[in-house]
C-alpha cells in the first residue's frame, strides 16, 4: 500500500494554512490588516503561508 506524498503534502499545507488564518483573525491587527492577509494566505497558499510566518506575527518577537 503506496502513501501519496502529494496528497500529504496538500493536507499539511491545508493545515498550516487553516492555523495561520486562525491566527490572524485572532491577532489584534486592524481588520484591514486581517482581510488582506487572510486573502494573501487564500490565493497564496504557500507562499502567503511563508510571508506570514515572516512578516505576520510580531506579537511573538521580543
Amino acid at each position: 500500500m503506496s502513501i501519496d506524498v502529494t496528497g500529504i503534502g496538500g493536507f499539511v499545507l491545508l493545515v498550516l494554512d487553516l492555523w495561520a488564518i486562525i491566527s490572524v483573525i485572532g491577532a489584534r491587527a486592524g481588520t484591514g490588516t486581517k482581510v488582506i492577509w487572510v486573502l494573501v494566505i487564500l490565493f497564496l497558499p504557500l507562499l502567503g503561508f511563508i510571508a506570514w510566518l515572516i512578516f505576520g506575527p510580531r506579537s511573538r518577537r521580543g
